[in-house]
């Protein structure tokens, strides 16, 4: 099996290269290729691909520059035509996320009990950054809120880890733009399939080590009026 991992990327230049190390590090038993795609970044990030490809000669790594900067979605959705993986993974490029979770991540896929699994901050024993705390409050709002219409009980809708099925994919367009692609995947993916069935859906718990505005954190509260938006509108009207 093929693990495609997915890196939307804009102005991480102080991250990249050492996310890229943590990723390449962990062994998941799976042949994987990684996919970066540049949101048009303007901080030097870059400048770094070519020394990255010449780091990791061996590794499968495409990198696609945006030529204007549209988002996380969309840059999501242009990762997700080169993919070529049987399970596709989503990767932030800062480092808030720690890919030394792969392992639990894929468990549930690869035990076949799971066809979407989500990677979340609120659930297990994991080590977490105490801060931010209204950015909590703000996530498990929009989590309720989308889980009242997607009947699934989920704790954290919002994270970046979303590991799944490439065959989910199928099907479905996504349309969002910017971080309201987190609740408008969610509730695609709540939906009936073709065939009457719904997609299994797991959570798993992970580590997060969450940064401030000042790191270079991107989503803010305002974020999550586009995302009340996209719960009630992608769950019904697609």
């Amino acid at each position: 099996m093929r693990l495609s991992i997915i890196i939307p990327v804009y102005n991480e230049a102080e991250t990249l290269n050492e996310l890229l190390a943590r990723v390449i590090a962990v062994d998941t038993g799976l042949e994987r290729e990684i996919i970066i795609v540049d949101d048009a970044s303007s901080d030097g990030t870059r400048e770094l691909y070519p020394k990255i490809q010449e780091r990791w000669p061996n590794e499968n790594i495409q990198i696609k520059l945006m030529t204007v900067n549209r988002g996380k979605g969309a840059a999501l959705r242009e990762a997700f035509k080169l993919a070529t993986g049987d399970i596709i993974l989503i990767q932030d490029a800062d480092l808030e996320y720690n890919p030394e979770d792969y392992n639990r991540l894929l468990r549930p896929l690869l035990d076949d009990i799971a066809d979407v699994v989500y990677g979340s901050r609120f659930r297990g024993g994991a080590a977490h950054r105490a801060d931010r705390f209204w950015h909590m409050v703000g996530n498990r709002l929009v989590t309720l809120v989308s889980n009242m219409f997607t009947d699934l009980n989920l704790t954290d809708m919002e994270t970046c880890y979303k590991v799944f099925r490439a065959e989910v994919l199928k099907g479905i367009t996504f349309r969002c733009n910017r971080f309201d692609f987190e609740p408008e995947f969610t509730a695609k993916v709540s939906r009936r399939r073709a065939d009457g069935q719904h997609w299994r859906v797991y959570e798993v718990g992970i580590s997060y080590a969450g940064r401030s505005e000042e790191q270079g954190k991107k989503i803010s509260w305002l974020d999550g009026f586009p995302a009340l938006w996209a719960i009630v509108k992608y769950r019904f009207f697609g």
